[in-house]
């Protein structure tokens, strides 16, 4: 049974109606929990950030702190030293967490036995027992972690999702705030990749191109940045490159994002054209997001760029690229009495050459749990057959999935000729962790033989639609109706095969 923080003699009275209930026959029952998974075998060379399941939040040392006594935190995911744990055989299915930032280890203050005892860095003593923590199983391959001294386990206070809610002990309740799941760091094994590719990368489109990766991101600032990587899990560590800077420009600054570089051939030959959304340099920016596009000076994806137009004076996001029969549309998504899809025919990658079009608008329930959206449009072509797999609900919610229209007529300007699946084509996992997925992009293994989708999710339920969102790949496969599955979302840190031909 799991009692989330209340007053202690709340959180024992609840235990003691159970029992009672049970005891005179009553009809309440103590549900059986899941099944556990057996604990991940560790690791003492390596590194881990240990993410909450309830927060999605890492195990923290407070303010950066090295001295004895700083408190331990959760804060948002950063990988930094101060969120790197390694574990310390100690003997016996214990282990030492000593912090990669000031070497010093996992504590309970006072070598307390209490309730709510706060959980601190010290000096490592080797025969203290309250730095000594052995890992229980849960459900899903999270762990939770039982101090040798007091039998409690490392908890969350009060269930919070909040940067700076104050880690404890407390009764193993089994609880989501009790269990975290470690994640491994350090280089993969050779021929794999762990996601996040990126982390802090919302809204990614990733190319691979002449024996490289490229990835650009929302920066939410005025410029426009891309890193490069021979490997897919390179892009993890690869620097960011400003490739332009809309400082000071009136046709946009500020907060860019949603960015997409496509490779079409133009007056000039081929050419990228990176798109984008920026808004004015004024309080509320958001009435003012309109979409924009560069143009490169030569076939590098990262560059040198060069402003190339505006591609409407009404509000817009995410701009891609369609191609049906040789023609070039722009797909947005703008408002239309709801967030809904839109189209605009091109006469070249900067130029519109027709009025711009309502395709889709989010009419079914699972479009509306958390806000009616239907955004980010991305074209998907298999076998002749054109598809537009988009975002759809609202990316503040957990719910937030992808959608999959089929073109199934011959005028892709008319909405009638798009076919809309009824159900979801890639949604949250609990069990996995990964929350809120969508904003996707596709791309090939560099031998051609597989299709890549990326995407950003949370980390958990309560993530928003924020800078803390990261970028994710995973490969993909068809089902039999030439429709695409994408199977489910896949937890981070787990070990995956690269992309064929790297």
């Amino acid at each position: 049974m799991t009692l989330p923080h209340l007053h202690p003699l709340r959180r024992r009275l609840g235990l003691v109606l159970a029992v009672v209930a049970l005891l005179f026959g009553g009809t309440t029952a103590v549900a059986t929990p899941p099944e556990a998974a057996a604990a991940p075998a560790i690791d003492t060379d390596a590194s881990y950030v240990l993410v909450n399941r309830h927060s999605g939040k890492a195990l923290d040392v407070y303010d950066l702190a090295t001295h004895d006594g700083a408190e331990i935190v959760q804060w948002a995911r950063n990988d930094g030293a101060w969120q790197q744990w390694q574990f310390v055989d100690t003997g016996g299915g214990w282990y030492r967490l000593r912090s990669r930032h000031s070497g010093k280890v996992l504590d309970v203050r006072d070598a307390s036995t209490a309730d709510g005892a706060a959980v601190v860095q010290w000096t490592q003593d080797n025969g203290r027992a309250s730095q000594q923590f052995r890992l229980a199983d849960s459900p899903d391959g999270f762990v939770r972690l039982i101090n040798r001294n007091s039998g409690k386990a490392l908890d969350v206070l009060d269930f919070s999702t909040a940067d700076g809610g104050q880690v404890v002990q407390w009764p193993d309740l089994g609880g989501v705030n009790q269990q975290w799941q470690l994640v491994k760091l350090g280089p993969s094994a050779p021929g794999t990749f762990t996601n996040p590719v990126k982390r802090n990368g919302p809204d990614p489109w990733l190319q691979y191109h002449d024996g490289f990766y490229y990835l650009a991101t929302t920066t939410w600032n005025s410029t426009v940045t891309m890193r490069r990587s021979a490997t897919l899990g390179g892009l993890s560590t690869a620097p960011d490159t400003v490739v332009f800077d809309l400082s000071g420009r009136p046709n946009g600054c500020c907060t860019m994002w949603a960015p997409e570089f496509h490779l079409i051939d133009g007056p000039n030959g081929p050419r990228w054209y990176l798109y984008y959304v920026a808004g004015e340099d004024v309080p509320d920016y958001n009435p003012t997001q309109r979409l924009h596009v560069l143009e490169s000076e030569g076939t590098d994806p990262m560059g040198p760029y060069h402003f190339k137009a505006d591609l409407g004076n009404t509000w817009e996001l995410d701009p891609s690229i369609l191609r049906v029969d040789g023609d070039l549309y722009l797909m947005g998504s703008a408002i239309d009495g709801t967030q809904s899809l839109t189209i605009t025919p091109l006469s070249n990658p900067w130029t519109p050459s027709g009025a711009r079009r309502t395709i889709s608008s989010p009419t079914l329930s699972w479009e509306r749990q958390s806000g009616a959206v239907n955004e980010g449009a991305e074209a998907l072509y298999h076998d002749g057959r054109t598809m537009i797999v988009y975002s759809a609900s609202a990316c503040w919610g957990p719910d937030y999935k992808l959608g999959l229209l089929t073109f199934t007529g011959s005028d892709p300007l008319n909405r009638a000729h798009w076919t809309k699946s009824p159900e979801p084509v890639f949604e949250r996992s609990d069990a996995n962790g990964v929350f809120a997925p969508g904003h996707n992009g596709f791309f090939t293994s560099p031998d051609g033989t597989e299709d890549w989708i990326v995407y950003h999710a949370n980390d958990s339920a309560s993530g928003g639609c924020d800078m803390n969102r990261s970028t994710r790949a995973q490969p993909f496969t068809w089902n039999a109706d030439g429709t695409p599955d994408f199977g489910t979302p896949v937890r981070t840190g787990v070990e995956l095969p690269a992309p064929s031909g790297e």
